[in-house]
């Protein structure tokens, strides 16, 4: 069975369209997005194709109709007399580049001016970046006779490769200031405008100056415009999942499970369809191996510093109880200590739901690559000389469950608990902190192999872990008895909804001592 050419970190939609690569067809967003007359901003996570969409609204505005052939756009266009032509258009890419060195920007806005100055005639001269743009518009215009199209992709790059170096960092908002505020006086040339960024930056002029951007990013009607959706999935990549699954001894139905669980569930909307990771879920198809293929390109330092600057608790996320109001999610701000709008921005959380009665949304992780591979991450924030737990540590504690062999489950943790920083006076709270993340990181992690969850009627247990022939309840205190942790699981009476399984259960109590940083007391009662 042949295969769908996957294009593989091909951001250009001409060359996809040209050699014969798979395509899913985006086209009926850009046909509303040209048609409105709005200039727009769109954030999404990296990797989620906001580069191939800019590509894809260049080659229309260009007038490349031969590119659209057979796609929804060529049938919306087909009474329209005033499609196709070609407009100047002016495309900044700021994804190519590193802008840690001095005048990077001015670089990459220099490169881009004298290629357009070359085209349209122009000299340099002594004039400031800003009036050669200006210079530039105007010769297009005039030239032409057609107003101008501006695409912006990944706008915010050199604003976070120095988020660290605030004299970088507002250098160089002040350089976009005054260069793109040329867009809000230049407003009679312009036809189209489009910026792409990863987060939304709330004192970026593009922002305040162009106060007329409509941010699209949460908005029901493009929850879709990138990734891809189960119904996109079986129109144009079902061949595909069916060679996966023939390769991997799996049926279709076992193949899309899986790849489900680990790259779909992005919700751009509260009412957005289920939307998956395109790079990862292509990766995964062209590899036919289940891997975090997003997670691995990286994720970026600014995001784990400021995480390790608040001193996240990480089970906050997965509580069920994670909240955030729409406009909240909407913008990145520097000195605020909310890290949920971040994540979520970055993709590390989605919308899960909505929650009418306090008008919220409701965020969680968006899948297992995600939700796995970002608390393998964390791990060495918490725990010193520490590369974080493997997959072969998390492994052995299963392996310990599996085996009732729960003295060696105690040795694991006072070694992963030994491995906390050193503690002082006015960081006690930190050392609780990261006590309560090392314990819920490793049952998290346990969470791929078996069920291990916290939940009650009368209360969450620190986790409560099912294996075939066991139920296991876990109650850490923090410089409490092991007796008490105990006595808490009976009075709450954690173990009620499985009182008719015929599996042993077991409660262990734990006492966390703040003295000596490690477990004081480790008591077992047989239920």
């Amino acid at each position: 069975m042949l295969k769908k050419n996957i294009p593989l970190g091909i951001q250009s939609f001409e060359k996809i369209r040209t050699d014969g690569y798979l395509y899913i067809d985006k086209t009926e967003y850009v046909y509303k997005l040209v048609h409105s007359g709005i200039p727009y901003f769109l954030s999404r996570p990296r990797r989620f194709g906001k580069s191939l969409l800019v590509s894809t609204l260049m080659a229309y505005w260009q007038g490349k109709k031969e590119l659209f052939s057979g796609l929804a756009i060529e049938s919306l266009e087909a009474n329209n007399e005033d499609a196709w032509q070609e407009y100047p258009v002016f495309y900044f890419d700021f994804n190519k580049d590193s802008y840690a060195r001095e005048n990077a920007l001015e670089d990459v806005l220099n490169e881009h001016l004298i290629k357009w100055e070359q085209q349209y005639g122009l000299d340099k001269g002594t004039a400031s970046l800003p009036e050669r743009f200006r210079h530039i518009i105007e010769q297009a215009v005039n030239s032409t006779g057609k107003n101008v199209v501006v695409l912006v992709d990944e706008y915010d790059k050199p604003l976070l490769d120095v988020i660290d170096d605030n004299e970088k960092e507002e250098h160089n908002k002040e350089l976009f200031k005054g260069f793109f505020s040329t867009l809000k006086s230049y407003d009679s040339y312009i036809k189209f405008v489009f910026f792409t960024g990863v987060t939304k930056f709330s004192k970026v002029s593009i922002f305040s100056d162009l106060n007329q951007l409509t941010d699209i990013s949460i908005n029901k009607e493009f929850a879709a415009i990138c990734g891809i959706t189960d119904e996109e999935i079986d129109k144009y990549l079902d061949q595909n999942i069916e060679h996966v699954s023939s390769e991997l001894g799996l049926s279709p139905a076992e193949c899309r499970t899986k790849l489900k669980a680990m790259y779909d569930g992005y919700h751009f909307h509260y009412d957005s369809p289920d939307i998956y990771n395109p790079y990862s879920l292509l990766c995964a198809i062209n590899n036919m191996e289940f891997e975090p293929y997003w997670f691995s390109t990286g994720t970026p330092t600014f995001l784990i510093d400021k995480i390790r600057a608040e001193d996240f608790n990480v089970k906050l996320i997965t509580e069920g109880k994670l909240y955030a109001e729409r406009y909240a999610l909407m913008e990145y701000k520097a000195d605020d200590v909310n890290l949920i709008p971040l994540l979520y921005q970055t993709g590390y959380l989605t919308i899960k739901g909505y929650d009418k009665e306090i008008n919220a949304l409701k965020l969680d992780y968006p899948n297992d690559e995600v939700k796995y591979s970002f608390l393998k991450s964390l791990a060495p924030m918490f725990m010193k000389n520490s590369e974080g737990i493997s997959p072969l540590e998390i492994r052995a504690f299963l392996n310990d469950l599996n085996n009732n062999d729960l003295e060696s489950i105690r040795h694991r943790f006072e070694a992963l608990f030994e491995s906390l920083p050193y503690p002082t006076d006015k960081d006690i709270r930190l050392v609780e902190q990261n006590f309560q993340n090392v314990i819920y990181i490793v049952f998290a992690l346990l969470g791929q192999f078996v069920k291990a969850e916290a939940h009650s009627a009368n209360g969450r247990a620190d986790c409560i872990v099912q294996t075939g022939s066991n139920i296991y309840v876990f109650e850490f205190k923090l410089d409490k008895s092991a007796k008490d942790a105990i006595n808490q699981v009976e009075r709450n009476r954690y173990l009620v909804p499985f009182a008719a399984d015929q599996r042993e259960k077991t409660i262990i109590g734990v006492k966390f001592s703040s003295e000596i940083r490690n477990i004081s007391e480790w008591e077992i009662k047989r239920a």
